[in-house]
């Protein structure tokens, strides 16, 4: 699974019209932006807004992280996956994920995997793809990852430190694909950027499921109290300067991730993300792609 080094994770495009998606995707095309990955949190739909991001583009490679389980059945997840795999041969992947509210008594883990036993017993009159429909897992457990490495192409992490990324790296063993999201944030003032960095970790520290992730990262509850500790959120987000951002990133490589999706935050709802990713194309990627179409 060739993603590239660097790709770019953002929520931006729900709170954006379509013709506005438009324009910036083939603007991130024209900067070498090879891969992007798009979330399923606030309305949009998985398939539906993939589908749109590769017909808008002629080579970006668009990634679902995630396409929710619990938003559909299997049988929907492995039609819609076909079709965009015969369609753009190559350029998408099947990002699957529980997320969502917590259902009382049901096991995570047990939940893909019967998801993915009926994706894989699935009959259907679509017509198969060329390539092959390609699919990684969030995980973050042992037990999920070894999942991924097992029954996808791979894993993808969202909101870890560089540890993890080397333990990650373990239980997959060296052929698994690893992918990891983190966020960045251009902001030199350590009392800005740290405020800045606060307000987006606060969501994730008042759910039980991502505190007990962060716990198993090694942090303590003082370290994810008021806020969260400097050290915890200077793990979580990278900011400073674009030197300084770049070469926090590059460590997720070191740790043993083929591909790390860059979030960047502290852009308001409805504003655009461009000129960080413009940054970061002439910071990360090796070369710019001709001009889109």
């Amino acid at each position: 699974m060739d993603l590239g080094a660097f790709g770019i994770y953002t929520f931006d495009f729900e709170h954006q019209p379509a013709a506005r998606i438009r324009d910036s995707v083939q603007e991130l095309e024209g900067l070498g932006w090879r891969t992007l990955w798009v979330p399923e949190l606030l309305g949009r739909d998985a398939f539906t807004h993939a589908g749109f991001l590769l017909a808008a583009t002629g080579r970006l490679g668009v990634v679902n992280g995630i396409a929710r389980i619990w938003s559909r059945e299997a049988r929907w997840t492995h039609g819609a996956a076909l079709l965009l795999a015969d369609a753009y041969p190559g350029r998408h992947v099947l990002g699957l994920g529980f997320g969502g509210q917590p259902r009382p008594g049901v096991k995570p883990l047990a939940a893909m995997a019967a998801y993915l036993d009926e994706l894989d017993a699935m009959e259907t009159p679509n017509p198969r793809p060329a390539q092959p429909v390609r699919r990684l897992l969030a995980a973050y457990g042992p037990k999920m990852l070894e999942l991924a490495r097992d029954r996808a192409d791979g894993a993808q992490t969202y909101h870890v430190n560089t540890d993890h990324t080397a333990r990650a790296r373990e239980i997959l063993g060296p052929d698994a694909f690893l992918a990891v999201e983190h966020a960045v944030l251009f902001e030199a003032d350590p009392v800005r950027a740290r405020a800045l960095a606060r307000e987006h970790l606060h969501g994730y520290l008042t759910t039980p499921y991502n505190l007990a992730k962060f716990r198993r990262l090694g942090y303590t509850d003082d370290d994810l109290s008021g806020g969260g500790s400097d050290r915890f959120v200077d793990d979580l987000v990278f900011w400073g300067d674009p030197d300084t951002v770049v070469r926090k990133l590059r460590g997720h490589g070191e740790a043993g991730a083929d591909h790390v999706a860059v979030q960047v935050i502290g852009v308001e709802p409805g504003a655009s993300a461009l000129p960080a990713w413009r940054l970061l194309a002439d910071a990360l990627l090796p070369e710019k792609a001709p001009a889109n179409r």
